[in-house]
Formats: C-alpha cells, structure tokens, sequence
C-alpha cells in the first residue's frame, strides 16, 4: 500500500507542478501585443520565404515509426529487468509481446513504408526515380524547361 500512495503522491504533486506553472505564466505574462514581438525572427535576417511549406509525408512516417518503436523498446527494458530472476517463465510471457514487435517491423519493411525512395512496384503516388545519368543531366537544365516536360520518366 505504501508504493501506491507513493505514487499517488508522485501524480499528485506533479499535476499541481505543471498547473501552477501554467497558472502562473498566465498571470504574470505581459498582455500587449506589439508588432516587432510578433513579427517573425530569422537568425536577424529578414523572412525569406513563406512558413507554409508542405513536407514529405515521409517525414511523418518515419517519426510514427520511431515513437511506436521506442515505447515498445522502452517498455521491453523493465521487463528484463523484473525478470531476470526468472529467465524462462519471463521469456514465456513476453514472447507475444515481441512477437508482435517483429511482425510490426517485418510488415513496414516489406510493405515499403522504410524505403526512402520509393520503386516502381510500388502503388503511391509517388514518382519512380530516374536514372544517375539522367538526374545529373536534369540538374543542368534550366528549371523553366523542366516544367514543360511531361511527369512520365523516359526509358
């Protein structure tokens, strides 16, 4: 019983921290509004550019994955540690557990979602990518002939 008001108590104290805080920087915060404190901060350079930029999905991907991977990894070390007196019957029990694991990152490598470019196969959206020679001959022509040409790679 005393682990738990223990932790009851951890809980307790560290949701007073994080209200009090946010209490407390809404009282004492200046209330207004200037226009140099909301325009936007370059390293001292002017703004170059809109902020509105779209990312590869990619991007997103690759965090989900790194999130879901990292809880799972950080929960697995507990679990070695608690069952270390008994190897067996803890291997036993966290064998679905990994098993899950592996088979999650088995299907996002075979389904593709790893692969960073993505192949012809494959039934995004994406576009397949061209040859060496051909993106190196691509990077010395002027972009405006680029974009009349047609999105179709050629053989």
């Amino acid at each position: 019983m005393n682990a738990l008001v223990a932790i009851a108590i951890f809980v307790g104290f560290g949701l007073f921290f994080v209200l009090f805080n946010l209490i407390l920087s809404m009282v004492v915060r200046p209330k207004l509004a200037h226009p140099v404190k909301e325009s936007i901060y370059e390293c001292g350079e002017p703004a170059a550019g809109s902020a509105w930029v779209q990312f590869d999905l990619r991007f997103y991907i690759v965090a989900l994955f790194y999130l879901v991977f990292d809880v799972e990894v950080a929960l697995l070390y507990p679990w070695a540690v608690v069952y270390r007196e008994i190897p067996t019957q803890a291997l036993v029990l966290g064998l679905p557990f990994l098993l899950i694991v592996v088979v999650g990152f088995i299907y996002e490598w075979f389904s593709g979602s790893l692969d960073w470019v993505r192949s012809e196969l494959n039934t995004s959206n994406v576009p397949a990518p061209r040859s060496d020679a051909e993106m190196a001959k691509l990077a010395r022509i002027d972009p405006e002939i680029l974009e009349n040409q047609t999105s179709t790679p050629s053989a």
